[in-house]
């Protein structure tokens, strides 16, 4: 959810930090760029993929 919420929408990462405050967990920035750091680029390959197949017509 850190990682969908800071891609997602254009939000600093003190602003998610803040959202999922909200939501009742209580996290570090740091620790939402750490997720991003660490997931980001899984989430990356995938779109790519996806974009790939799309332009070849794979579906």
């Amino acid at each position: 959810m850190v990682v969908m919420l800071y891609v997602r929408y254009p939000l600093s990462l003190r602003n998610v930090e803040d959202l999922l405050f909200e939501r009742g967990y209580d996290l570090c920035h740091e620790t939402v760029r750490f997720c991003w750091n660490r997931f980001g680029p899984m989430f990356a390959a995938d779109i790519w993929e996806q974009r790939i197949r799309r332009m070849k017509g794979y579906t």
